[in-house]
């Protein structure tokens, strides 16, 4: 069984790695960022606190997302381990996070920090668009669609997210820096922090991974 939390700036490619180890080690994905989309689009008190907040490119208070989080840990649906995505993002929800797993005996294996410096992360989330239907996701320079503004996959119109927008990003990274990366600390202390070099391309840093943690 693994436990992993990853982390990394927005518009790392955290994503992405995400994706791949979930698949490789059949881990259950907790996912703040997911678990809040779904509540927006149910338009629920949750969904609609949390738009508020990330709209502007900030943090959701720590008391919502821990609680949601341990409602989930609790559950421990997740035979072959679980994917921490997105949480915590403050010392605080660390501290939180130790105590939700001591409390169900479980430990991390690994804390995963995906690094990428900020004016790469500024090119690379400014020019990003998705797909106002199916979530597919395109950059006007790196990845374009066939058709300029138009989804490859379903036809529908790409769109720029709120929170892909220069000030948000700029605000997003002002965030990461002065809250998020504080928890480099905290976890390497622990033995538990292994950082990669996400501006490798992404077959490259997913191999580094795995090497890491065994496969």
């Amino acid at each position: 069984m693994i436990n992993l939390l990853i982390m990394g700036k927005p518009g790392a490619g955290k994503g992405t790695q995400a994706t791949r180890l979930l698949e490789h080690y059949r881990l259950s994905h907790i996912s703040t960022g997911d678990i809040y989309r779904e509540e927006m689009a149910k338009d629920s008190d949750i969904g609609k606190l949390a738009k508020k907040y990330i709209s502007a490119g900030n943090l959701v208070p720590d008391g919502v997302t821990n609680d949601i989080v341990k409602e989930v840990l609790s559950k421990q649906d997740y035979p072959n381990g679980f994917m921490l995505d997105g949480y915590p993002r403050t010392e605080a929800q660390a501290i939180a996070l130790d105590q939700m797993l001591a409390d169900l005996g479980i430990s991390l294996t690994a804390v995963i920090n995906v690094d990428v410096r900020d004016e790469v992360l500024l090119t690379r989330m400014a020019g990003r668009r998705v797909c106002s239907h199916c979530g597919a996701t395109y950059h006007v320079t790196f990845h374009p669609p066939k058709k300029d503004c138009v989804c490859d996959l379903c036809g529908h119109a790409l769109i720029q997210r709120e929170d892909d927008l220069e000030e948000s990003v700029l605000n997003r990274l002002r965030i990461y820096n002065e809250k998020t990366r504080p928890l480099l600390d905290y976890y390497r202390t622990k033995g538990l922090l292994f950082v990669v070099d996400g501006e490798l391309p992404k077959d490259e840093v997913f191999r580094v991974i795995t090497e890491k943690l065994g496969d």
